[in-house]
């Protein structure tokens, strides 16, 4: 039987990967190499991303299927009858994947599809629950490309347009802004990507500590042929945003990591009304109240155990109104993105310490 989709696994980089649509053993051999290795292979977003085994957190490999020209079923000899093998072409070259039978390669082919085309082939052979759960996938990923598009210009100092997705450590803070929210919540990471001084470019600000906090800032630019470049003495290539901040875990081995912080909310339900006789506006604190309790529900008619038509319309116009997957809320990427953080707007006080320490040190 195929491997069944799974829910994305935590921890490490693999945490920072865009949602797993699928995953199972593949063995892949690329365009330069002479052999096949049996490789854990997640599909997340519009990627394939290998990793050792199951456990890893870190991949090992990733196929970025933009540059998706083809997919097709390979019926060369294989040594092993029973593995099913496809040929998968990309701008950059053909890539060999074997699964481990005919069925597995044909839900494998669906998901493929399903990320690359946002459609279904209508020519696989796969059971009306499979074909389900493609369709769901296509929905989650027009949604995904969707929010994606949408956060690609965050509200910051930056003047230039952020290619890919924004990862969720993101904040439009200053360096010592940056520096106050990594010491006031240690717990939450040590590392925020935010937007550079020349607002042409993007830094990272980390914090460890040694005898107290040390902080270091990386700048990131954005290449003009895509992708982007740490900054350091021998520079790092990075495809995405999300692989600047996977490049700097690893090579930290694990000692750095994104800054995650629920943002706050309210307590008390607040509201602002007017005085009609002198103009004054005044701020109501709602501190609480009887549980809302929905409207009583109509008697029965007499002589059944059913409701009215008519009734039964009150009750279901009663209802609360569900929220379908396009109308939820932003998600935390989009509102850190978007949005100033509040959490800046308390740093007035704290950062004017920390200026005019700064200022007595360097007259010192």
């Amino acid at each position: 039987m195929a491997a069944a989709p799974v829910k994305q696994r935590t921890g490490g980089s693999r945490a920072q990967l865009p949602p797993c649509y699928y995953e199972g053993y593949l063995e892949k051999r690329g365009p330069k190499e002479k052999v096949s290795r049996r490789l854990w292979t997640c599909l997340c977003g519009n990627s394939l991303y290998f990793f050792n085994n199951t456990k890893d957190t870190h991949y090992v490999e990733k196929l970025d299927l933009s540059g998706f020209i083809s997919l097709a079923d390979d019926c060369g000899r294989d040594r092993n009858l029973e593995a099913a093998r496809l040929s998968l072409r990309l701008k950059d070259g053909e890539t060999k994947l074997t699964a481990s039978n005919l069925e597995a390669r044909e839900l494998w082919k669906g998901f493929l599809y399903a990320v690359v085309e946002l459609s279904i082939p209508s020519s696989l052979t796969l059971l009306p629950g499979q074909l389900h759960m493609l369709k769901e996938v296509v929905e989650k990923e027009k949604l995904r490309r969707k929010t994606r598009s949408l956060s690609r210009a965050p509200s910051s100092p930056l003047s230039l347009p952020l290619v890919g997705e924004i990862p969720p450590c993101f904040r439009p803070v200053s360096r010592v802004e940056a520096e106050v929210l990594l010491e006031r919540y240690p717990d939450c990471g040590n590392m925020v990507l935010r937007p550079g001084r020349d607002g042409t470019s993007l830094a990272v600000t980390t914090r460890q500590d040694l005898n107290g906090s040390v902080f270091r800032h990386y700048r990131v630019t954005q290449k003009q042929q895509g992708g982007y470049v740490i900054d350091v003495e021998n520079p790092i290539p990075c495809e995405t945003l999300y692989d600047v901040i996977n490049a700097l875990v690893e090579k930290t081995s694990g000692t750095l990591q994104p800054f995650l912080l629920e943002e706050p909310y309210e307590e008390n339900i607040t509201f602002v009304s007017s005085n009609d006789e002198n103009g004054e506006r005044t701020l109501h604190c709602v501190r609480g109240g009887p549980p809302y309790r929905g409207p009583a529900l109509p008697p029965k008619q007499a002589g059944t155990d059913k409701w009215s038509p008519r009734h039964q319309a009150l009750s279901q116009s009663a209802s609360p109104r569900s929220f379908s997957p396009t109308e939820t809320p932003l998600s935390p990427m989009k509102r850190l993105t978007l949005s100033p953080s509040p959490l800046a707007q308390s740093f007035t006080e704290e950062l004017k310490m920390k200026l005019e320490k700064r200022q007595k040190t360097n007259q010192e």
